[in-house]
């Protein structure tokens, strides 16, 4: 005999499978300026890590893999957490009969 599970409403498989696991850290930053900075930090680790190539040797590419922490992983990570620090406090989900809507929290500016 073989378990059966419970049917779960499609908005919150929605939710779960969105959403963060508590205790999780997202992409987010405390602020933009904060998120900018390490943006900058990151793709100048890149940038000068291959320009430096011709003059320093290939060693300069050590500093590459400093820009995965500015990161927080990769540039796709960083720009996701960037789209996360803007929206933060300011977007809402809401799902109600299978159908989920994104809109402004009540009390955003």
């Amino acid at each position: 005999m073989s378990p059966v599970k419970s049917a779960q409403r499609p908005e919150d498989a929605w939710a779960t499978a969105r959403s963060p696991a508590p205790g999780t850290k997202d992409f987010a930053s405390r602020s933009v300026p904060r998120h900018l900075a390490r943006g900058a930090l990151g793709f100048g680790l890149i940038i000068g890590s291959v320009a430096l190539v011709p003059v320093a040797g290939p060693a300069t590419l050590l500093a590459a893999p400093l820009a995965l922490i500015a990161f927080r992983g990769c540039p796709t990570c960083w720009m996701v957490g960037l789209a996360q620090t803007i929206s933060r406090g300011r977007l809402e989900r809401r799902c109600a009969d299978g159908v989920c809507t994104l809109s402004t929290a009540r009390g955003a500016p």
